[in-house]
């Protein structure tokens, strides 16, 4: 039966000419579970708030929303609130109280529920959720996929017949996004919920889903069974940006072209290689890594809280850096990844150990000399970075505040914004921006400041596969320039195809660090889809480009 039905919807912002989602017709049945897609600005987020009325942002609509045969605009305050649940891509951005058990019955008190059933629900919620053991914390001890979990957690105890997602995963390590998928294909399955859900990461979330919806320009380009959508969308354009996104047994059965049944997981992907190619003998990987002796960046048994009376967050942490480098540290949620880009910032200070940056001690560089030409960092969160109305504004005072002649200015910010795509973003407010949008906007503020040293702290977080793909090629030359990339991220696809060394994290210190081939080859879940699928063929094969190579090379034999 349908519950959402969409109809010929258009949105245009204030301000703006072009709409930002135009004639979308959609229909959602009870307990379907959707996957809608797309490059980052093709209006995912847009359609998704509007389909809640209460977070729908200003601007012009035609079109209708139909929830249970209601129009959107007729449907009972109450009704929306509790019926239709919205999880945010910030979790955050969503947790309004200070303890973990009034954040479960804040929504349930708002709504006027009794006492005693606001305590059976919330009960039920936590044991249903696992949130025993930190039920009476503060919120903001959590990690980011205990917070992420509290958010889901604290929609389902007002019982909502809608869950509606966006990219709910994409703070989160790969070991708790896949937790937190597999959290929601059992509600699904065992509650009958009906979830929509956009994401750029469909590793996890495309084999579970009953319905795909691919995005493009604000339209609906493709929709349907997941399995199909690869065929659908070669109809459409065989070199289509989105196909770079999709799951990486769909990437390598596309790239192959052998006439079989589509794989969506990596079960199905193993079977699919296993069928049609032979295991081979591979030697062990024993070049030695090579590099540039300089070291452009070293901690030294570094120790770091804090707060006195707190635990410490790094633990003796030591670690080298080499001159023009992309060096990728990869770990779970609260490990210290972030707090280890702050100690060499220089914005936290250690109370033991050395932080050497080209051969010189932090404490040594004086006034803002560490950040002239020679350190910056992109901040987790990219609404930090912006100050002005405009992303031109905001790019036009970092030139000025660099002393960079004015008539080199608008060359300067044109070159940049054509290299990272975001030339149309220009005159845009940073904050009206999605958020793949403006994490490409920061990372163009950033490199204003031609660094010598990059610290990226989560560059592909909200970053569509294609915007992805392009940033993993500016990196790729900057490097060849000379520049050393330190990047923290969870994108262990972007972490395998993109970096020299790939680091664990862990327990506030560095476990091991090793090129991409030997560091995921070892994993089993701190690795790529594409290793998973193809170890038993071929170990050191990490990325879908390595395993489609390989079984090239195969089939010439």
């Amino acid at each position: 039966m349908e519950i959402l039905h969409i109809e010929n919807l258009t949105f245009t912002y204030p301000k703006t000419k072009k709409p930002a989602i135009e004639n979308i017709d959609l229909s959602i049945n009870s307990g379907e579970f959707t996957v809608i897609c797309g490059q980052s600005g093709c209006g995912k987020t847009t359609l998704l708030k509007l389909l809640k009325k209460e977070l729908a942002p200003a601007g012009e609509k035609s079109g209708r929303i139909l929830y249970g045969g209601v129009l959107q605009e007729e449907l009972p305050d109450k009704t929306s609130a509790s019926e239709i649940g919205y999880v945010l891509q910030n979790p955050d951005s969503q947790i309004v109280t200070d303890k973990v058990w009034h954040e479960l019955a804040f929504g349930l008190e708002n709504l006027g529920v009794p006492t005693e059933v606001i305590r059976r629900r919330v009960g039920e919620m936590a044991s249903y959720f696992g949130i025993q053991d930190w039920f009476r914390k503060k919120t903001d001890e959590l990690s980011g996929g205990q917070k992420q979990l509290l958010n889901l957690a604290s929609v389902m105890v007002m019982q909502p017949r809608i869950l509606i997602l966006d990219e709910p995963t994409s703070r989160l390590d790969p070991i708790a996004a896949t937790d937190f998928i597999s959290t929601l294909q059992k509600l699904n399955r065992e509650l009958g919920l009906t979830v929509i859900i956009a994401e750029h990461r469909l590793e996890e979330v495309f084999p579970i889903a009953d319905k795909a919806v691919v995005m493009d320009g604000g339209r609906i380009i493709v929709q349907g069974a997941p399995r199909e959508i690869g065929d659908k969308l070669s109809e459409i354009n065989k070199e289509h940006p989105m196909f770079c996104g999709l799951p990486s047994a769909v990437r390598i059965y596309n790239a192959l072209g052998i006439e079989d049944s589509c794989p969506l997981t990596v079960r199905e992907g193993r079977a699919f290689l296993e069928k049609h190619f032979s295991p081979e003998t591979e030697l062990e990987m024993t070049t030695e890594y090579e590099h540039n002796e300089t070291v452009a960046i070293e901690m030294k048994n570094v120790w770091f809280r804090y707060e006195k009376d707190l635990p410490d967050i790094l633990r003796g942490t030591s670690f080298k850096v080499y001159s023009g480098e992309i060096y990728c540290i990869l770990g779970g949620n609260g490990a210290g990844k972030t707090t280890a880009l702050n100690v060499i910032s220089g914005l936290d200070k250690a109370y033991r150990g050395k932080i050497i940056i080209n051969g010189k001690q932090i404490k040594d560089y004086k006034g803002n000399s560490l950040y002239r030409n020679l350190l910056a960092l992109l901040p987790q969160e990219p609404q930090t970075v912006f100050i002005k109305d405009s992303v031109r504004e905001d790019l036009l005072d970092m030139l000025e505040i660099l002393e960079i002649p004015k008539a080199e200015r608008e060359k300067k910010i044109d070159d940049t914004a054509q290299k990272l795509g975001i030339t149309e973003l220009l005159d845009k407010h940073p904050f009206d921006l999605s958020g793949g949008e403006q994490q490409k906007c920061a990372i163009a503020k950033i490199l204003m400041s031609e660094p010598k040293i990059l610290l990226l702290d989560e560059p592909t977080k909200g970053l569509d596969a294609f915007s992805k793909l392009n940033l993993r090629k500016l990196l790729r030359g900057l490097k060849q320039a000379g520049m050393t990339i330190i990047m923290v991220t969870h994108d262990v696809e972007f972490a395998g195809e993109t970096s020299d060394r790939c680091a664990l994290f862990f327990d506030g210190e560095i476990l091991s660090a090793d090129i991409p081939e030997r560091f995921f080859s070892e994993n089993n879940f701190y690795t790529t889809a594409a290793n998973r699928m193809a170890r038993g063929l071929w170990k050191y094969a990490v990325t879908c480009g390595q395993v489609v190579e390989k079984c090239r090379k195969a089939k010439e034999k």
